[in-house]
């Protein structure tokens, strides 16, 4: 399912236009994004916990030259589901 499918799916289950649907999306991925951002987490109950992970930096290497590198650090975004989500998909 991407975005766009996504969105009808929304806008047909709460029974509000696409638009409306595009907005709330959108809003929530805007939310979500400043929220970890800051270095918080998100829970909600029963769907899942968004929050961020800090990989440290490591060594790699380039599998075209065999080079050893230095990959940075980083932070990404981490989602754990929650037990209803979980028994859902079940």
């Amino acid at each position: 399912m991407n975005k766009t499918e996504f969105i009808d799916a929304i806008a047909k289950e709460a029974n509000v236009t696409k638009v409306e649907a595009r907005k709330t999306v959108d809003a929530f991925v805007s939310v979500v994004g400043k929220t970890l951002k800051k270095g918080d987490k998100i829970t909600l109950v029963g769907f899942g916990t968004f929050s961020v992970l800090s990989k440290p930096a490591r060594k790699g290497r380039n599998p075209r030259t065999k080079e050893v590198i230095t990959i940075p650090a980083k932070k990404v975004a981490k989602f754990k589901p929650g037990s209803e989500l979980n028994e859902l998909v079940k």
